[in-house]
């Protein structure tokens, strides 16, 4: 909408040079000009042609039922009257071809019936698809209502950050789906989530209605961000389904050079440090908003080092499980990569017309992103960062970064297996 919005401007001294003719013309020269405009010139080249080649070749008569292709052409693209129009030049050029052969007055009238018949048709058929698109208009106007409602716009600056999201529904007539995102300053720090509901359609909407709300308002009473996490999770137990859930990841900045983090069996996120893209797998994975009741995990709280210079990146599947023609997913990393810049508008603007490349054109999939920046500030420092960010002295990764090239999440039970060898390890070395 916005893309149409500029569109609009730049286009706008093109449209007032044009009025400006228009006011110099007579009211006759602009009518006839505004009916041209939206003459359908192929159902008339027809006709014409039809009487060409009667002309030429005294054929004309052969090809006589050939005019029925005119107003059946126009009721595909015109209104009904420029359909009734172009009916009736057929009907004249018919009935004068016809008297010029000498036709039966029987044949002859049987032609014109079939000409008057194919353009009442062609009509009605302009009228319902009229009407239709000034339904579809409607609808539009509705789902764009609804979206700014549901997905508010993020501000280019919320809080310490610099922000940019990018959202786009599968079902490209709707202009809404099951993703969901969300970007709030609050008393307790800049809060975010990005989320995906299980399914599509209006439950998909209603579900991430429901996530978005119980966010917005836990997000500003909840100090902490467990609390928030479980509050959406209560509110999703007494109204989903069984087999519904929602993954989700849900961040929050407290202090600076503190990222808080909650994945809720959705895709990790990306960190940009410089010139390195690194995923932010969890330490302890936790099962999808809605699932608890059934897995019996509770959700744990993931926190990283986000200081001057670093950005986020989250995401939706529809992201990472969009294919080319070669059924290859897209490397949301490589492109990151190759990408990112200091303007994350920028970076998610060129994000995006690369995934539209890959899939060629269209996504089928509902795909949301979300760029957080830390800018870097003109004086004064931020938290001090370890020598290699997101290092330990032994090279292991305890803030839970992970290069890129290998986001592996270490299975349930190999944490379960290795907590219980820490605790007999102790066990022993008090005995």
């Amino acid at each position: 909408m916005s893309h149409a919005r500029q569109h609009g401007r730049d286009q706008w001294p093109f449209r007032h040079h044009k009025r400006g003719v228009g006011r110099a013309s007579s009211p006759r020269t602009r009518a006839v000009a505004h009916w041209a405009a939206g003459t359908p010139v192929l159902p008339l080249l027809i006709a014409f042609a039809v009487v060409c080649v009667d002309l030429v070749g005294g054929t004309g008569k052969i090809w006589l039922p050939l005019l029925a292709a005119g107003p059946a052409l126009a009721a595909a693209t015109s209104r009904p009257l420029k359909v009734l129009g172009v009916g009736l030049v057929a009907a004249l050029l018919g009935a004068a071809i016809g008297v010029r052969h000498g036709m039966p007055a029987s044949e002859l009238g049987v032609v014109l019936a079939a000409l008057v018949t194919v353009t009442l048709a062609g009509a009605l058929a302009g009228a319902l698809r009229g009407r239709r698109e000034r339904v579809l208009a409607a609808v539009r106007s509705v789902a764009e209502t609804a979206q700014h409602a549901l997905l508010k716009p993020v501000p280019e600056t919320v809080g310490p950050f610099q922000a940019a999201v990018h959202y786009t529904a599968a079902a490209a007539e709707a202009r809404i789906g099951g993703d969901l995102y969300a970007l709030i300053p609050t008393p307790h720090g800049v809060r975010m989530i990005v989320g995906d509901v299980r399914g599509k359609g209006l439950p998909a909407v209603g579900t991430a209605a429901l996530v978005l709300g119980v966010f917005r308002e836990a997000a500003y009473d909840e100090p902490d961000l467990l609390d928030v996490v479980c509050r959406i999770e209560r509110s999703l137990a007494r109204n989903l389904g069984y087999d519904d859930f929602v993954t989700a990841v849900v961040a929050g900045y407290p202090e600076p050079g503190r990222l808080e983090m909650v994945n809720c069996g959705h895709a990790p996120p990306l960190m940009i440090r410089g010139t390195d893209v690194v995923t932010v797998t969890p330490v302890r994975p936790s099962p999808p908003l809605g699932l608890r009741a059934l897995s019996g995990e509770a959700p744990s709280l993931q926190v990283v080092s986000f200081t001057e210079g670093d950005q986020l990146l989250l995401y939706t599947d529809g992201v990472t499980e969009a294919r080319d023609a070669d059924r290859e997913f897209y490397p949301l990393a490589e492109g990151l990569t190759r990408h990112v810049c200091d303007e994350p508008s920028r970076t998610l603007a060129a994000l995006h017309q690369e995934l539209l490349a890959h899939v060629g054109g269209r996504l089928h999939d509902d795909a949301a992103l979300l760029l957080l920046r830390k800018p870097v500030a003109a004086s004064g420092t931020d938290t001090p960062r370890a020598d290699a960010p997101g290092t330990d002295a032994s090279g292991g990764r305890p803030d839970g970064l992970t290069p890129t090239g290998t986001p592996v999440v270490r299975p349930l039970a190999e944490q379960t297996e290795e907590a219980i060898g820490d605790a007999f390890d102790d066990r022993e070395g008090a005995a």
